[in-house]
């Protein structure tokens, strides 16, 4: 029965891969897409399809664009897709901070000094906490992390793939998470912004509007993720009886140590005069009429404070550590950043054409309220909906591991239906970053997956594929349940999920 199963799953994961490795590049996806959008609008229009729109009661019909009318607006509005499209200038903009900050080194020595300063007893909880905190950099938790949470356990007498486990679970298993507002946070939020105004097109999202769901997530996937990898995986991997060469680890040198005082210093001082903006009731960054917080300068313009919370302290560590000597040093780091947005900003020019076509054409809030409307048909709404949409989630991001990729394809489509059934767009977007995170650990389409394999093949050259994905199932299955219940209590409990976050309309 046993070997049955294991059969069964391995030819599931099989057709998986397959399946994913057929997909186009998500560049061309939306191409497709987009040409797709404009032959359904021209089908819309031959058969006059309309709904009434549920606020106003005004007729909106699909629009062709494939008319004269509509050839006309693509040509002319293409570049304004491009350019005005939300996630674009908001990841530019954080990307030159965290480009500083990561070019310094300063990403780097904190991940080590987080792990190599804790208890052996806490050594777990303070890998899958430095996975959850290191989403703040790009490719520091892949690149860095995982390797050093395998050699730490090999150094400590432990099982080296279980702290490869323990630190893949916090990288790329908790990625929905965090304790501070990272570079994905802006690109989601802008996604959903546009995704949103098809229904109310004055409607904003900013990128901390999870951010208390978020928090709560990460000190609860620290706690599950030491359970499972100490009493499930760990316990099962045994003994290791290899003969990889132990490598040595690094401990922070006194300069180093020196940099991460004046960077946190900086950082501190950052955060006093955000305060001082904000928490006076005449704060310069409040609402100037109303005296709020929500609807204010400070979190229309977040995404200054989350870029000057990466630059100022990264380019005090650089100068203090020697790794900015001056000005070309600072914009060496900046541009090197950027040049890693490449196939995004590829990306964004095609999934901008995609959302802009799909609003313009108005098939996007005709699915969006005849879905609604069967949603209520069949009595699919509240915590039963949202644990579906969970469920959807981290089916589809089995196939497609861009998680910014699979939002502007969904997003378009769930949250204005979504928004017509009463709940949030904040909503909606955090049952997405649960789904589209826990199965990241188990699917082959995840960008750094095979990077993932190369270094479990240093304990052991049989191990491959199928070794990550049988070690890190167990993450899945419980991030799945124990995130999933979360979400449920946080919506009986009706507790906003971050500012101007709200569950409901």
């Amino acid at each position: 029965m046993k070997a049955k199963l294991s059969r069964i799953f391995t030819g599931s994961l099989d057709i998986i891969e397959r399946v994913g490795n057929k997909l186009p590049h998500p560049a061309t996806l939306f191409a497709i897409l987009t040409l797709a959008v404009v032959l359904l609008s021209w089908i819309g229009d031959l058969v006059s399809l309309s709904v009434l729109h549920p606020v106003d009661q005004s007729k909106i019909i699909v629009r062709s664009l494939l008319s004269p009318d509509g050839i006309r607006w693509f040509y002319k509005n293409m570049v304004a897709n491009f350019v005005g499209f939300p996630p674009l200038g908001l990841v530019l903009a954080v990307m030159i901070g965290i480009g500083v900050a990561e070019g310094s080194g300063l990403f780097t020595v904190l991940i080590r000094a987080m792990v190599l300063n804790a208890p052996k007893r806490y050594i777990t909880a303070s890998l899958v906490a430095a996975g959850i905190l290191s989403h703040l950099a790009s490719e520091a938790g892949y690149v860095i992390l995982i390797p050093l949470g395998a050699a730490l356990f090999y150094a400590l007498g432990r099982h080296p793939m279980a702290g490869l486990a323990a630190a893949f679970c916090g990288v790329s298993g908790g990625f929905g998470a965090n304790f501070l507002i990272g570079s994905i946070d802006p690109v989601l939020a802008g996604l959903t912004q546009s995704a949103a105004q098809i229904l109310e097109p004055a409607r904003t999202v900013n990128p901390a509007v999870n951010y208390y769901f978020m928090f709560a997530s990460a000190v609860m996937l620290v706690f599950v993720g030491t359970f499972v990898t100490e009493k499930i995986v760990e316990p099962r991997l045994g003994r290791y009886d290899g003969s990889a060469e132990k490598i040595p680890i690094d401990a922070i040198t006194p300069l180093e140590r020196k940099g991460l005082i004046y960077a946190g210093l900086s950082a501190l001082f950052v955060v006093v005069l955000l305060g001082i903006s904000v928490i006076p009731e005449n704060g310069v960054l409040r609402d100037p009429v109303t005296k709020g917080v929500l609807h204010s300068p400070f979190l229309d313009g977040i995404i200054t404070a989350i870029a000057a919370l990466f630059f100022i302290p990264g380019l005090v560590y650089g100068i203090v550590v020697g790794t900015i000597k001056n000005d070309k040093d600072l914009m060496k780091h900046i541009i090197k950043s950027m040049g890693a947005l490449a196939m995004y900003i590829v990306l964004v020019f095609f999934a901008a054409q995609f959302v802009a076509t799909f609003r313009q054409s108005n098939l996007g809030l005709v699915l969006a309220i005849d879905g609604a409307q069967l949603l209520k048909n069949i009595g699919l709404t509240g915590i039963p909906l949202i644990v579906a949409f969970i469920v959807l989630s981290s089916f589809i991001n089995l196939f497609m591991g861009s998680a910014s990729a699979k939002w502007a394809i969904m997003a378009p489509v769930f949250v204005p239906m979504f928004m017509l059934l009463g709940y949030h767009p904040a909503l909606t977007q955090a049952a997405f970053r649960i789904g589209d995170s826990v199965t990241n650990v188990i699917t082959p389409m995840m960008s750094y997956f095979v990077l993932i394999v190369a270094f479990a093949q240093k304990y052991g050259e049989k191990q491959g594929i199928g070794t990550i994905i049988s070690t890190m199932i167990p993450y899945t299955i419980v991030f799945l349940i124990t995130w999933t219940l979360l979400m449920v209590g946080w919506m009986l409990l009706g507790v906003p999920l971050g500012p101007d976050g709200f569950l409901f309309l």
